[in-house]
């Protein structure tokens, strides 16, 4: 996908909503046992990277080290007119940083006054020497806005009809 394609896909008010919320996404890729992994994940939004935080521990650190191919979507909407999703393909880099990344300390911020989040980050600070910050570069992107959200429990089938995807706007 080109650049412009991506910079396009993004740039659609559904799409900003998403990036601007503070929603968890999923992150797929494939851990260290070369099986695939689906986890939520909290994200920073910079302009042109997700930046996804968290102890240098975990696992995705070493799997994304070595396989840095990964998917992220972000949906959000509970009734079919407000259904919609961010569905992003990329590469992840992995960086070891000391100290806490500062995106973490944004995304919370997202969701605290002022007042708690000087707090969390004064914890964050004593609680983490180092943290990996992974940053994803989409490669690929694509808004949609679902019509109606596909419920898997119930096939398609006589009077229910496959669930309609629309993309973009």
């Amino acid at each position: 996908m080109e650049q412009q394609d991506i910079d396009d896909e993004l740039s659609t008010s559904g799409a900003q909503e998403l990036l601007a919320s503070t929603s968890a996404a999923h992150l797929a890729y494939i851990a260290k046992d070369v099986t695939p992994r689906v986890i939520p994940v909290g994200f920073f939004w910079t302009g042109d990277q997700f930046v996804i935080s968290c102890a240098t521990t975990s696992p995705k650190v070493a799997a994304l080290s070595a396989r840095p191919d990964v998917a992220l979507a972000i949906d959000a909407g509970d009734t079919p007119d407000q259904a919609r999703a961010l569905s992003i393909r990329g590469q992840a880099s992995v960086e070891i940083v000391d100290g806490v990344v500062e995106e973490y300390l944004a995304a919370a911020r997202k969701t605290m006054d002022a007042e708690a989040a000087a707090q969390f980050e004064q914890h964050c600070r004593q609680m983490y020497d180092q943290m990996a910050r992974i940053a994803i570069t989409p490669r690929w992107v694509r808004f949609l806005r679902l019509r109606r959200r596909p419920n898997a429990a119930i096939p398609p089938g006589p009077g229910r009809p496959e669930p309609v995807v629309t993309s973009r706007r």
